[in-house]
């Protein structure tokens, strides 16, 4: 037990894979919360699609990437390459992200990422997810998350990247970084952007216990901002987000930087012992078959 403590202390992905499970709590809509399985198919349809209203200055971001928005590299690298677009947009004050897909936001890394890969190409993958998070914490524009969906793990993380969360008032809709609950421990810039959006004592019981909140309980503990019917999830964030642009951006944008670059430094100044530790650990022989147990699992389930 010390030494778990002691690697996971060291590294916050270390810990036993072969405890993940599928199965649904509490009654709230399951979809492979924290590593999930992105179905592969030759289809080149975009995963992402961006609306721009230049009358506005919004964009609505719609992530499309059936069954369940999984966090590919693939998948990465397109988010990233449209957020930048934005970004250098000067017509783009806001954006607004959501899903397309029924009942899921995103539903976290995608598992055949981590499996079988070599080292090099792990690391490419773990720099993305370091990359999307940079680029939507730090972020010039105003940004809202339209989640009307279950949102685990790195659908979270994407959520708590934006300034404002609204959430689907449906009970069975869950959020929350729940990697505890899987034998794994959360990075330390997953930690560091939940401690600053709910407040240390909330994050270490998240943290710790692993939970995914109710749509309801996620609003009590500040992990959402608001809670409106489903069908009212995006016309709400286009109305809020009038209120975000209403203030002079570049007050907004300095008291944005000043409230967050302490946690971006952070990663930048670790980011590449960040991916080192991911790559030792992800490529570990232990590591390997406890995924493969888990997407043996999972396709015994699909069967």
């Amino acid at each position: 037990m010390a030494n778990v403590l002691r690697n996971s202390a060291k590294f916050g992905f270390s810990g036993v894979l072969s405890q993940l499970s599928i199965h649904s709590r509490h009654g709230r809509e399951c979809v492979s919360p924290c590593f999930s399985l992105q179905q592969r198919n030759n289809s080149t349809s975009p995963k992402i699609k961006v609306d721009l209203d230049s009358s506005t200055g919004v964009a609505v971001l719609r992530m499309q990437s059936p069954p369940v928005n999984s966090l590919s590299l693939d998948f990465l690298t397109e988010l990233c390459i449209n957020l930048e677009k934005l970004e250098m947009d000067r017509s783009c004050r806001g954006l607004i992200i959501t899903s397309s897909l029924s009942k899921v936001f995103s539903a976290g890394l995608d598992i055949m990422e981590m499996y079988g890969k070599s080292p090099e190409r792990c690391g490419e993958f773990w720099k993305a997810v370091q990359e999307m998070w940079l680029k939507l914490y730090g972020s010039n524009m105003a940004t809202i998350a339209a989640i009307n969906g279950s949102s685990p793990a790195g659908g979270c993380l994407m959520s708590i990247g934006c300034d404002y969360r609204i959430m689907a008032d449906n009970p069975r809709y869950s959020i929350g970084l729940n990697e505890t609950q899987l034998g794994i421990v959360a990075p330390f810039w997953f930690k560091d952007t939940l401690v600053n959006t709910v407040g240390n004592r909330a994050a270490e019981l998240s943290l710790e216990l692993g939970l995914l909140y109710s749509a309801p309980d996620a609003l009590k503990i500040g992990l959402v901002d608001q809670l409106v019917p489903e069908d009212q999830v995006l016309s709400t964030a286009q109305d809020t987000m009038s209120k975000w642009l209403a203030v002079p951006d570049h007050a907004r944008q300095i008291t944005k930087s000043m409230m967050r670059k302490q946690t971006i430094d952070k990663l930048l100044s670790n980011r590449e012992a960040d991916i080192t530790n991911f790559v030792s650990f992800i490529t570990k022989d232990s590591i390997q078959r406890s995924l493969r147990m888990y997407l043996e699992m999972l396709k015994s389930r699909k069967a």
